[in-house]
């Protein structure tokens, strides 16, 4: 499997690689969206965490980034001087596809920024990974994340009951709904309207390079 771009930039938005720079700037993010995040995301109830405890998680995710592990990405504003939320390419078990998490401030709902960066995300995947399979899970009542896939043409294959991981321990498990698109289907589906640039680690234009 090839290495996803370190940086992505599209219309609105850049998305890339965390530094642990970034730390301040996802600290607050986090700490402006608990009460929005609570709700869907088992991370959000061990937060708030302390800056050091933020530099520490952006060193492992740039850590997995460079050994090819994990891919998380920070969603910026396009001057990046705001964190507007995350998301990831997410290796799986099969070693053929991986899967896109998303989550977003709740000031930065509605306009469109998460269904933009799984697109680009998506056909990165299909260009410089090489896979056959991209997965998107959404807990099942979610229905704002559940409309993502839906709107960029992803195939809705199944409802998976008590699949997700609990909100706290000792909570239900949640039912997981799976949406996935292969290579081939990228280019007749809505994703692959939303153009974008994509640079490697060293800054170089991947296009350009392939």
């Amino acid at each position: 499997m090839g290495t996803p771009p370190y940086r992505i930039e599209t219309e609105r938005l850049v998305v890339r690689c965390w530094e642990p720079r970034d730390a301040a700037l996802l600290k607050e993010a986090v700490d402006a969206s608990l009460d929005h995040l609570l709700p869907w995301m088992p991370w959000a109830h061990h937060e708030p965490q302390t800056l050091d405890e933020k530099v520490e998680l952006l060193r492992r995710f740039r850590g997995g980034f460079d050994l090819g592990t994990d891919f998380p990405y920070a969603i910026f504003d396009r001057d990046e001087s705001q964190v507007l939320g995350g998301s990831g390419l997410h290796l799986r078990s099969d070693g053929q596809s991986l899967e896109i998490g998303y989550w977003l401030r709740p000031d930065a709902v509605g306009a469109g920024f998460v269904s933009e960066t799984v697109a680009a995300l998506a056909a990165s995947a299909f260009r410089w990974c090489d896979v056959d399979r991209v997965d998107i899970r959404v807990e099942a009542n979610n229905e704002r994340s559940l409309a993502v896939p839906r709107r960029l043409g992803f195939t809705e294959d199944a409802t998976l009951r008590r699949r997700l991981p609990p909100l706290v321990q000792g909570a239900q498990r949640g039912d997981s709904v799976v949406f996935s698109m292969f290579a081939e289907e990228l280019a007749g589906s809505p994703a692959a309207a939303v153009a974008f640039t994509a640079y490697d680690a060293a800054g170089r234009d991947l296009r350009r390079e392939a």
